[in-house]
C-alpha cells in the first residue's frame, strides 16, 4: 500500500525519506533518518521498530547491505516486510519479502533506493530512482521530484491518501519532517506545498533552537 525512496545528498551529507500510501499517516510509521548515519523506510504490513533497529545497525558500523541483512535475519515475519536503507557512503540495500502485497518491486541507484507494494506496475520504483538521479537542488526538492515521478508513473494501484518527507542534516532532530496524514485530494502535492512554505524557513528554525536571541521574527502576532 506504499511507495517510497530513501536517499543521500552526496554534496551535503543530508539523508531523506519520501513516501506515499493509500493508508493513513504512512510517514509517521515508516520514515526514519539519523544525521550522519543514514535513512530507512520500513513498509508493507509495517513493523515500525525495524526502522530504528536498522539505523542502529548502521550506527554500529555496518554498511547498508549488512544492516538490512541483519534485520532480515533477526526481525520477525520478514517475509511480509520491505526495508530500504542508505548509509553514510551512499550505499543502498533493500529487502522485499515474498509476501509483500500485490505487485511489488524495488530499484536502486547511486545514493538512492526505492520500493513499493500494491503498485500499478513494477516500473514505479525505477521511475522514482531515475527522477532522483536527474534532479538537482536541495535534497528536499529532489525527494519531492522523485515522489511525484513515482505517482506520475502510476504509483499505487488505487488512490493515495497520505504522504510525507523527512530530512536529517547535522543535528539530532530532523531538519524537515512534513506530513499529510490523510487527504481525499493528492497528499503528495499537499506535502510539496508545505515544503514550498517551509524550505525558506529551515535555517531560521535551526537558529531558533541553537541561538534564540539571534533568530529572526516572522511578524506573527506577539513575535517582535
Amino acid at each position: 500500500m506504499t511507495f517510497s525512496l530513501v536517499a543521500r545528498c552526496a554534496e551535503t551529507g543530508m539523508f531523506g525519506v519520501a513516501i506515499s500510501s493509500s493508508s493513513p499517516a504512512v510517514a509517521a510509521r515508516c520514515s526514519y533518518t539519523r544525521a550522519g548515519i543514514g535513512a530507512v523506510a520500513s513498509q508493507n504490513v509495517t513493523d515500525p521498530s525495524l526502522g530504528p533497529a536498522t539505523l542502529d545497525c548502521l550506527q554500529d558500523g555496518l554498511d547498508a547491505a549488512g544492516a538490512v541483512a541483519r534485520i532480515r535475519d533477526t526481525g520477525s515475519h520478514m517475509a511480509y516486510r520491505q526495508i530500504l536503507a542508505v548509509d553514510s557512503a551512499g550505499r543502498t540495500a533493500i529487502h522485499s519479502g515474498p509476501e509483500a502485497l500485490g505487485i511489488w518491486a524495488d530499484a536502486s541507484g547511486p545514493d538512492v533506493a526505492a520500493a513499493g507494494n500494491l503498485l500499478a506496475h513494477d516500473g514505479v520504483p525505477t521511475a522514482i530512482v531515475k527522477a532522483f538521479g536527474a534532479s538537482t537542488g536541495h535534497l528536499g526538492d529532489r525527494l519531492i521530484a522523485a515522489l511525484r515521478a513515482g505517482l506520475a508513473a502510476g504509483g499505487e494501484a488505487g488512490p493515495v491518501h497520505s504522504a510525507g518527507m523527512q530530512v536529517a542534516d547535522r543535528l539530532s532532530w530532523p531538519l524537515v519532517d512534513l506530513r499529510c496524514d490523510w487527504s481525499e485530494d493528492c497528499p503528495v502535492e499537499a506535502v510539496a506545498r508545505a515544503w514550498d512554505v517551509y524550505k525558506p524557513q529551515c535555517a531560521a528554525y535551526v537558529q531558533r533552537a541553537l541561538d534564540p536571541g539571534g533568530a529572526p521574527s516572522y511578524g506573527v502576532p506577539g513575535d517582535e
